[in-house]
């Protein structure tokens, strides 16, 4: 193992666009979307608009700081410089926790749906190779996870133009369904806009941020980019103009083929979309998309949680084997070490069922909030500790410090819905007791 501590930059221009693009797009949108559009109709639209205008200006914090320095290689380096070392590593730690537990029920996920066709192969076979093959494909080089995102994320993005550009053919040809004529009318004569009141239209910012959690990835990718300055600004800029195409582009064109009340909310809309023209394996290849979308997401889990344990080892925040590179210059000891703590999923999966991830996610979920929470906070403290610094800046932070204030407004919001939700309360009592734990474990860490 090598001891030079400079990360490779492996990554592409094209990685990081559809790495950013993959972030901002999960199974969510694919599978999801069907229980939202039921719950909120078609308002879901504004919820995904205001949602991702939030996650836009989070970026941009977060962009801005990151090019301030561009020795850090993650925001956790930068939650060192202005909260100080225990901020950092219960910061850290809560990061590396989102994507593991993430990973973990993405990986449980590959092997439901690798049963969609093989219905007698064992859950947690196909669950272990693909954690193995993740592995060994991000062991070797960066350039290898920024490849296998690629392909990830644009099999997503030609699913979704696929839909949209069906889509509009039935609603433009007037095109028949078991629900009526695809019209853009189905969008406002059922009920309205807003056809469940406005208590619909709030409970449904819980899965709408569901679904964006994730999209802060391409930020990690900063210390591996070519031309990061160019790179960086530009993948984080078109992030609105990907979530009005692929998010609400493709759930205004469902609501307009079917009436919002006649989806299926335990079906995925896109199955129902296909299915109608007559595509028989429609089913099929909306669960090849899924798989596709959870090997994406555990792929990013070891790769985002290999690089934040790198980045707490060279703080002294992890143990120094996580700081060691191999020969392809990737942190190999600390992904190992995640992909060992991911493992644990295939274990489960072989003795007991995989409904004991719903609590982990959920938990994983207000973790990510805090994430959020911590990258805008530290957006201010950047702009009030380096003013001159802030003031060269070539990629701002839109009209800061008021867009700082309407974020945290927001992820207070959020944290309320989730409060009144009862799926989520549970895991609202409980996420206390895993900074609990850390803030135990970072006084004894300290005292060794």
């Amino acid at each position: 193992m090598s001891e030079n501590q400079h990360l490779s930059r492996g990554l592409k221009n094209r990685h990081v666009q559809l790495l950013a693009i993959g972030g901002a797009i999960g199974t969510g949108l694919f599978l999801g979307s069907g229980r939202s559009i039921h719950l909120a109709g078609p308002s879901i639209l504004l919820a995904y608009l205001i949602t991702g205008l939030v996650c836009y200006l989070i970026m941009r914090a977060l962009g801005e700081v990151l090019l301030s320095n561009l020795n850090h290689h993650s925001f956790v380096d930068f939650v060192q410089d202005y909260f100080g070392n225990g901020a950092a590593f219960i910061t850290g730690w809560t990061y590396w926790f989102c994507w593991i537990s993430l990973a973990m029920a993405d990986l449980t996920a590959v092997g439901l749906y690798i049963q969609f066709w093989f219905p007698g192969v064992p859950q947690w076979l196909p669950s272990l190779i693909g954690l193995v093959v993740l592995l060994i494909m991000n062991l070797t080089a960066v350039k290898h996870f920024g490849e296998m995102e690629f392909w990830f994320a644009l099999i997503k993005v030609i699913a979704i133009l696929a839909l949209i550009v069906l889509g509009c053919f039935m609603v433009f040809t007037g095109f028949s369904t078991d629900a009526g004529p695809s019209s853009f009318s189905n969008l406002w004569t059922h009920g309205g806009w807003f056809p469940n009141g406005a208590s619909g239209f709030i409970l449904s910012f819980q899965m709408v941020v569901f679904a964006f959690t994730g999209i802060e990835l391409v930020g990690l990718t900063a210390g591996e980019t070519q031309n990061p300055e160019r790179v960086i600004p530009k993948a984080i800029n078109n992030i609105p103009v990907r979530i009005v195409i692929f998010y609400i582009g493709a759930l205004f064109v469902i609501m307009s083929i079917y009436p919002w009340n006649s989806i299926d909310p335990a079906e995925s809309p896109f199955v129902q979309v296909f299915a109608s023209v007559g595509i028989a394996s429609a089913a099929s290849i909306v669960n090849f998309v899924v798989l596709t979308s959870a090997a994406s997401a555990c792929n990013s889990g070891i790769f985002s949680t290999g690089r934040m344990g790198f980045s707490l080892a060279k703080e002294k925040n992890a143990p120094a084997f996580m700081r060691k590179l191999n020969n392809s210059q990737v942190p190999a000891n600390a992904m190992i070490f995640s992909a060992a703590a991911i493992l644990i999923s295939v274990v489960l999966n072989y003795v007991m069922p995989e409904s004991v991830f719903v609590l982990i996610t959920s938990i994983s979920t207000f973790c990510f909030i805090y994430i959020w929470a911590m990258m805008v906070l530290c957006h201010l403290r950047y702009r009030k500790k380096n003013p001159a610094l802030a003031a060269r800046s070539k990629f701002k932070m839109p009209f800061a410090p008021f867009s700082n204030y309407l974020v945290l407004a927001f992820i207070a919001f959020v944290l309320v819905v989730l409060a009144l939700n009862e799926d989520t309360r549970i895991a609202l009592l409980v996420t206390p007791v895993w900074f609990l734990i850390l803030a135990v474990l970072y006084k004894v860490f300290k005292a060794r």
